[in-house]
């Protein structure tokens, strides 16, 4: 990846200026961090002329290396209010990167609402002037777009919700047949999107084949280790079946899946939307439905699925754990259908199915719809799409509709809905959502996976655990990878080393992978500050700490003094 392309979305002008030595040691949310502390005003409006939407590649975008095609698109944030960077699975980062670009740079922003496409294929970039775009919803852009570009094309494109600027929309993109949307879903970056007045962008790499690295050799058989301690993972493995829905029925077993609007922590008709259930589905309605589909080319994890409906059609793909959580049990939706129903139309829309199923939650405490009527719910979110008051409301996220409807308890923590991990029984996951840059994020140093390994419901080890997670997460959205795929590195942490010096051609250390990172978030926290949205300023609701969530009645009890300690604990530099 050679070069750096910065779209002026007032002027309309286009650059490709070369990467510096410096510049190409940085990796997706790396990159994006280094851009906006240095370039963009913490103070800007997110929405305004100030502010950058940035396309990131990780370190390993554009090569063989498995599950490496995920991309960082990051911007100062409508509902943060701070730093945000968004991770997406699909084909567009690896196109992205082996069309050569480093860094794709959206400045500035039109004098007027526009809705323009914008072309990026091996000879440059260009505006797509002939082409309708306003309007369309996520599904009719792809169709439009891949008519034609063709269909091995990559898009980003943003929905009638990014047109509309709500802080609820996301960026999409597809897997490789388009069958799947894929989305770089929090933060409202979506709106971003939309306030540049670019409706979608195709990356055209000509079919480039992969990049080889400046040390080919020592690339290749970093990824071949790799590959092969993948395959041989029995969990990374397991994750064909089920995806990430598998873990439904252990959430509820530990009583922190989101039920209705946060008010408990199982939901009783949880059996119905577990990934077991989920599977028989798709093997019991044949058609076109199915399990173990990989949402980039050649990853051997293959977590996403096609969820079909009950005549063997597309319901929607695929169909994820936070979805199934927010518009699920947090709606009191009780079958996979219901899910999958309003899963598609956010998707179509341009929304961001966790912030949507915060604000349905919200919206059906306040009354305006009964939890678990799944029309009701389709109707709120089809009216962000038309653009009435109510919609503009719903769609710019849980903290402003709660308000807006006078609801009290809002699960929201530095202005972005709370994944499908209530804090009250996973406290490491509180933690987190109030000391991260990315506010409540579930990618963004998640303690599900480590359970067994300290008590959920005790406050004790959770502060360091959640330093290593963060740093741990900041690494793999470096690097492009999944955070699915993490298994090798913690059994064998050089190997993460031996593959970034592989493509970056020179030595690099796990300890220097460590220190970047620790980096990252040290320039994430401190725009932030600067932003006037510190983490000293932020916590968990305030109902989660004096409302008992059942079954286990707990609160979250870990004071906010406390987990400022985070930032004095030193990362783990021989470990992953």
């Amino acid at each position: 990846m050679d070069r750096v392309i910065r779209v002026n979305a007032r002027l309309g002008t286009i650059a490709a200026t070369p990467v510096s030595e410096e510049t190409r040691a940085w990796g997706g949310r790396q990159t994006i961090a280094e851009v906006l502390t240095r370039e963009t005003s913490p103070l800007s409006d997110p929405l305004g002329r100030g502010n950058a939407l940035v396309f990131a590649p990780g370190w390993l975008g554009g090569t063989a290396v498995t599950t490496s095609g995920r991309l960082s698109v990051g911007a100062k944030s409508p509902l943060t209010g701070g730093i945000k960077e968004a991770n997406v699975g699909g084909e567009a980062g690896q196109k992205l990167a082996r069309l050569g670009v480093h860094a794709l740079i959206l400045e500035d922003a039109p004098d007027a609402p526009a809705a323009r496409g914008l072309y990026v294929g091996p000879h440059g970039a260009r505006w797509i002037e002939d082409l309708s775009l306003a309007g369309r919803t996520v599904g009719e852009t792809f169709r439009v777009l891949r008519e034609r570009f063709g269909e091995t094309c990559g898009i980003l494109a943003i929905g009638p919700a990014g047109e509309f600027r709500m802080g609820a929309a996301g960026v999409a993109t597809t897997d490789a047949s388009g069958t799947q949307i894929r989305y770089a879903a929090r933060g409202g970056l979506g709106a971003v999107m939309g306030a540049k007045g670019v409706k979608a962008i195709v990356l055209d790499d000509g079919g480039a084949a992969a990049d080889r690295g400046a040390d080919p050799a020592r690339l290749a058989e970093a990824a071949r280790r790799y590959a092969t301690a993948l395959i041989n993972d029995p969990k990374a493995q397991g994750m064909s079946k089920q995806g990430t829905s598998a873990i439904v029925g252990t959430a509820n077993e530990l009583g922190l899946l989101p039920t209705r609007n946060f008010r408990e922590g199982r939901f009783e008709a949880a059996d119905a939307l577990q990934g077991a259930r989920l599977a028989e589905l798709v093997a019991e309605r044949g058609g076109r439905g199915r399990t173990g589909v990989p949402c980039m080319t050649g990853c051997v994890i293959r977590c996403s699925n096609v969820f079909p409906d009950p005549g063997g059609e597309i319901a929607v793909a695929s169909l994820q754990y936070e979805t199934i959580a927010l518009l699920g049990s947090n709606c009191g939706v009780a079958t996979l259908d219901g899910v999958a129903h309003l899963n598609a139309l956010c998707n179509d829309l341009g929304l961001d199915t966790i912030e949507m199923g915060c604000v349905l939650g919200v919206a059906m405490e306040a009354g305006l719809a009964a939890f678990g009527d799944v029309e009701a719910a389709a109707d709120l979110l089809t009216q962000t799409a038309k653009g009435t008051p109510l919609g503009r409301i719903l769609g710019q996220g849980v903290v402003f509709a709660g308000r807006a409807l006078g609801v009290r308890r809002i699960p929201a923590v530095n202005g972005q809905g709370i994944p499908g991990y209530d804090p009250r029984a996973m406290k490491g996951n509180g933690v987190t959502y109030v000391t991260s840059p990315m506010g409540a994020d579930h990618t963004a140093g998640n303690a599900f996976g480590t359970w067994k390994a300290i008590d959920p419901l005790s406050g004790a080890g959770q502060i360091a655990n959640s330093r290593g997670l963060q740093v741990r997460a900041a690494i793999l959205d470096m690097a492009g990878l999944c955070l699915f795929a993490r298994a090798p590195f913690v059994a064998e942490p050089e190997l993460l080393a031996d593959l970034v010096s592989g493509r970056l051609g020179r030595d690099v250390s796990f300890s220097d992978i460590v220190t970047a990172a620790a980096h990252t978030l040290t320039l994430e926290r401190d725009f932030n500050q600067r932003a006037g949205r510190s983490d000293a300023f932020c916590d968990v609701p305030e109902f989660m700490r004096f409302e008992p969530l059942p079954p286990h009645n707990t609160v979250f009890d870990i004071g906010h003094d406390e987990m400022m300690r985070i930032w004095d604990i030193e990362p783990d530099r021989k470990g992953f």
